[in-house]
């Protein structure tokens, strides 16, 4: 049980400014209070079981998307595809992942694996949504999650709409390189398009995040939610360690050649469950900074209520 001291409502109280109460607080006291908040909230069991639905939904999604492809019979699409994996994890991992992609699309109805992929992509992201519900309450203090039927049924809401775009923005901005070359090597697109694409899929993927994130923040937690620029501060720390997780990873896969023969048949699990983990943790300690500014706001700063000593 989460231990985390519950956050005040504050839809009643008027003419505070965030900004004085965050100079008052001092940034440093606030992230210190903010990580104990988010330590005894659970925040990091709550990150690795978001990782792990985060993951699941990720390769039936991939897979749906190849299996598209092939049922709209537009094979430049899939190929592109298996170039950007074969390009994201080099050796044996990425001849792994192509040969299964070649092997399910030839021996399978495309149709069928469309089908498969994208319900079990829903069903997992859907999921994740919950368990962002789950994590966003413990922080704040909330004991009780919502109904199941109202829970999941924000959950799909969320998974189709701010979880698209946090997949849209991880597209754009780790494989986004390999993307971008398959892309052009399939179409033979010119050098100005190619160069427009490397540098506009950075503020693209920053707008796409930041709309997720603000989604986020606003509904998942089981509560009246302040102002959003009481939840700015919180949202401006996910998305600034989203952006260095994210871009660190991006730099290591396009940098590093031997990524692949480090970790072999693995090294695409192991790209998108360390990029997962790091996306659940910049999530959940935005929210305890979040939480914590409103805390302070209405008088109750201490990150935790007391309970076990």
């Amino acid at each position: 049980m989460s231990t985390a001291a519950q956050v005040p409502e504050t839809r009643e109280l008027e003419g505070d400014d965030a900004v004085d109460t965050l100079r008052k607080t001092g940034i440093g006291a606030l992230l210190r209070d903010s990580f104990i908040r988010f330590r005894f909230a659970d925040g990091f069991s709550h990150s690795r079981a978001l990782a792990f639905q985060l993951v699941l939904a990720f390769f039936p999604a991939l897979i749906a998307l190849v299996a598209l492809g092939h049922a709209l019979g537009q094979e430049s699409f899939s190929r592109v595809i298996t170039d950007t994996v074969r390009e994201l994890a080099p050796g044996p991992a990425g001849q792994i992942v192509t040969q299964a992609f070649e092997q399910g699309t030839e021996t399978s109805d495309s149709a069928t694996a469309l089908i498969a992929g994208i319900f079990v992509a829903l069903l997992a992201a859907s999921t994740a949504m919950g368990q962002i519900e789950r994590g966003s309450n413990r922080i704040y203090g909330v004991e009780r999650d919502r109904p199941a039927v109202h829970k999941y049924g924000r959950a799909f809401a969320l998974a189709l709409s701010a979880g698209l775009a946090i997949a849209l923005a991880f597209v754009l901005l780790v494989p986004g390189s390999a993307l971008g070359g398959a892309l052009k090597g399939a179409t033979g697109w010119s050098d100005a398009l190619d160069t427009a694409w490397s540098v506009g899929r950075w503020p693209l993927g920053a707008l796409l995040v930041a709309i997720a994130v603000t989604m986020l923040f606003r509904l998942s937690p089981n509560r009246h939610q302040p102002e959003e620029t009481w939840l700015a501060f919180g949202s401006g720390i996910s998305i600034l360690l989203w952006f260095a997780f994210t871009g660190l990873l991006a730099l290591y896969v396009s940098e590093v050649q031997e990524f692949g023969e480090t970790y072999g048949p693995l090294a695409g699990v192991i790209g998108v469950l360390v990029w997962a983990l790091l996306t659940a943790i910049a999530l959940f300690a935005g929210l305890a900074v979040a939480a914590q500014l409103e805390a302070v706001r209405a008088g109750a700063p201490r990150p935790r209520d007391g309970r076990g000593g």
